[in-house]
This record gives structure tokens, C-alpha cells and sequence, in this order.
């Protein structure tokens, strides 16, 4: 179908809450994608992070293939293959950086998508505080009032930093502390609270303020939509001693900077010296199939008990079929130094570049911020559709860069040849 036509339709029947760019993409291979006309195009967003492989690596395409022609769909009534196996290999990336007389498992829910993760985050999280605080009671011999009455007293409140993104469903936009995302969607569920990233003191007078009533901290360790802000190790470790101290959680959303996004570890917060409680999982997790992940370690996923928590179509058969080969093939392929290397490489020569004023990210998670003189980047992605680039802007005079893990140095120089004429 052509674009003249796809955009008619689309304009009819399909709700208007993206602000599509003028073209039809049809098919992909590796760094590239083509419109209905033959056209290619640089891919530097990456289907927003999630395309890790790049786009129809013949592993992936190769799994759903003979996945879809074995069982598409039964229910998490039942056992299928593949979502055990991809809940083992998570638990080993998780603890990569954990010495080994301390690395213990860590349990998965699978979902549909970061949104889902984060929100079993946060119920897993209250749920956690509640069952701790019965335990607690229940150890000193107290009766059922007394029990039910530190249940109901239980922490509840979890903390967030400001500029942060957590999806899009009424419990992680309340999450997300973005004011002009929040306003139009009014009241949101209570029990948020945000600090400044980076602002060790604001997160110590919080604690000192409210500690009592923290039932986890959830943090990106790299703030993505926000324009790429990497959180320095004092404040994340400060963020580990703080919660550690009161019981609370320490929950960081790994959905754009897992997934050896950053180079080097699997996992963002393996960079910045600290281990997590639970760690939300999606976008380049199954090469653009959609899922997501809430991982936690076993004693604190243990809290969750049969129907507390469900999804009728997470961890589907095509989607951990798909997760599997990815994650067994990032590791094969040697994908992590690779993004270390291309990632610094990008970053440099981004820095080159005039009219850029600060380049920003771990990795292949990269932002590159204009100087106000400079086209504005809205305006830079529009035209580098013309140049056959596809590009990302995060704000006014900001761009990112999230493209597949498999870009290469001669695509950031392909990359910059375009550039130049665009900035």
C-alpha cells in the first residue's frame, strides 16, 4: 500500500496521538530501512532502542518463523517453552558484576511492555512494604487487628527523580515527574513523590523527611526521554545506602538503557557501582517483538503470590521465543564492546560537528544538544528524512541517538556525511 493511502486510512481510523513523519517504512535489513517507493534510510532511533539486533537478523526472524508454526498463543495457565530458559539468562546478566559468593537468582514477570514492567514494579513494591511490615508484627506474637493494622500502615510512597519517563498508563505517568505530561490526565494516583537526579542532599532531606513512608526509589540510571542525562555513582549509591537503611527498594528502569544499550555490561546500573532490588526490562529485549520485565531478586519477588499480579498475554510464545535468541545472540556476537567502541566513536565525532554545544550518554544511548543558533532539531530530523537518515529529537535543540547495537564506525561516518548538511 502506498503512503498517500496508508496516511488516508490512518487519518480516518487510527487515534491521532503520534505526529507521524511523512513516510511509509515497509521493509529493514541490518542498519537500514526502505519505503514503499525503494528508498533507504540510516536507522539512528532504532524502532526507539528496542531494534537491538538490527532489523531482521536472520536469527530473529528464523525463531518466530518456527515459533509461529509450532503455537503462537495458550495462556499463562500453562508451561511453554522458552520463558524459563530467558528468565535464567536474565537472572545471569543481572548478576554479571555481583561477586560470586553473593550472586543469588532473581525472578522474572513477563509483560508486554516497560509500561507493564514499571507498574509491576510499583505494586510489587507496596506489596513488598506490606508483607514486610505484617512479617515484622506477626514475629513479636501480635494478633490479626494488630497485623492488619501494620498492613494497612504500611510505606507506600516511591520516590522518582524529576525529568524521568516510567510509560504512559496512569500509574507510571503519576511516575514519570514531567509536569507537562501529568497536566491534561488529572488526578493521577497519589503515592509519588520526585527529587532532583543528581541532588544528593535533596535525597537525604527526603528520607530524613519522609523515610518512614519509602517503599522504594525507582530510577534510569540514564534518563532517556528526557534528552540522555547519565546520573552521576554518588548520587545511585546514595540512592542504595538510603533505601538499604529504611528497607525500602531500590528499582531501576533499565527499559532504554539495558540491554547492553550503554557498552560494556549488560545492565546501565552495572556501570555506577550498585545492586538493585528489582530492575524493569523491555525495548531491545526481543529485537522489536513487543515484551517487557520486572526482575527482582527472589527474596523480594517472592512477595508476589498466585493472582496478585497477571497478564494474558505476557510472556506470550512468539515474544520469549524471540527474547531468547537475543539475548543468547548479543552475547555471542561479542555486542558489547562493540557498542562501547562505535559509542565513543559516535560521541566524538558528534562533538565535531558545528552548532553542537554538548554531547551526552554511555553507549549507543546518545544525545547531542544545539546550540541555539543552530536549526532547531525538530527541524534537523524533518530534513534528514530527505537525506535518507532517520533521526530523533527529545526537545527544541536536542537530538538522540538510540540505533541499533550493531551499528558500526562506518555508519556513524555515513551517519556524519549527512549531518553536516543538516545542522
Amino acid at each position: 500500500m502506498s503512503l498517500a493511502s496508508e496516511q488516508s486510512l490512518e487519518s480516518a481510523y487510527v487515534m491521532g496521538t503520534f505526529a507521524r513523519k511523512p513516510v511509509e517504512l515497509v521493509r529493514g535489513s541490518g542498519m537500514a530501512v526502505f519505503d514503499d517507493e525503494g528508498r533507504e534510510y540510516l536507522d539512528f532511533i532504532g524502532g526507539i532502542g528496542a531494534v537491538s539486533l538490527g532489523h531482521c537478523h536472520p536469527a530473529v526472524t528464523a525463531a518466530l518463523s518456527l515459533q509461529a508454526e509450532k503455537l503462537v498463543h495458550v495462556s499463562n495457565y500453562y508451561y511453554v517453552e522458552h520463558r524459563g530458559e530467558v528468565a535464567r539468562l536474565l537472572s545471569g546478566l543481572l548478576n554479571q558484576t555481583v561477586a560470586e559468593a553473593d550472586k543469588a537468582p532473581w525472578k522474572t514477570f513477563f509483560a508486554n511492555s516497560g509500561a507493564e514492567a514499571n507498574e509491576c514494579a510499583i505494586k510489587l513494591a507496596r506489596l513488598h512494604a506490606r508483607k514486610r511490615a505484617a512479617a515484622r508484627v506477626q514475629a513479636q506474637g501480635a494478633g490479626s487487628d494488630a497485623v492488619h493494622a501494620a498492613e494497612e500502615a504500611a510505606p507506600r510512597l516511591v520516590v522518582t527523580l524529576e525529568g524521568s519517563f516510567h510509560g504512559r498508563t496512569l500509574a507510571t505517568l503519576a511516575a514519570t515527574a514531567q509536569p507537562a505530561k501529568q497536566e491534561a490526565f488529572q488526578p493521577l494516583p497519589d503515592g509519588f513523590v520526585a527529587v532532583p537526579p543528581n541532588d544528593v542532599a535533596a535525597l537525604e532531606a527526603l528520607f530524613e523527611a519522609q523515610g518512614d513512608q519509602v517503599c522504594a526509589v525507582m530510577v534510569e540510571c540514564v534518563q532517556g526521554e528526557s534528552g540522555v542525562h547519565p546520573c552521576t555513582s554518588e548520587f545511585l549509591q546514595a540512592a542504595r545506602r538510603l533505601t538499604a537503611e529504611r528497607g525500602a527498594l531500590l528499582m531501576c528502569d533499565e527499559i532504554q538503557c539495558g540491554i547492553y544499550r550503554c557498552g560494556t555490561y549488560p545492565f546501565g546500573f552495572q556501570h555506577f557501582g550498585i545492586l538493585p532490588d528489582v530492575v524493569t526490562i523491555a525495548k531491545g529485549v526481543a529485537s522489536g517483538m513487543p515484551t517487557g520485565m520486572c526482575v527482582a531478586r527472589a527474596q523480594v519477588a517472592d512477595a508476589f503470590a498466585p493472582g496478585d499480579h497477571g497478564s494474558t498475554f505476557g510472556g506470550s510464545c512468539l515474544a520469549v521465543a524471540a527474547a531468547e535468541v537475543t539475548l543468547r545472540t548479543l552475547a555471542e556476537e561479542g555486542i558489547a564492546a562493540r557498542v562501547e567502541d562505535t559509542g565513543a566513536y559516535l560521541r566524538e565525532r558528534l562533538a565535531t560537528l558545528p552548532g553542537v554545544v554538548e554531547v551526552r550518554g554511555l553507549g549507543l544511548m546518545v544525545a547531542a544538544d544545539l546550540a541555539p543558533e543552530a536549526p532547531a532539531a525538530p527541524d534537523g530530523v524533518a530534513r534528514g528524512l530527505d537525506a535518507g537518515v532517520l533521526l530523533n529529537a527529545t526537545g527544541p535543540h536536542t537530538l538522540r541517538f538510540l540505533p541499533p547495537l550493531v551499528c558500526a564506525r562506518r555508519h556513524v561516518d555515513s551517519l556524519m556525511e549527512k549531518l553536516v548538511g543538516l545542522l
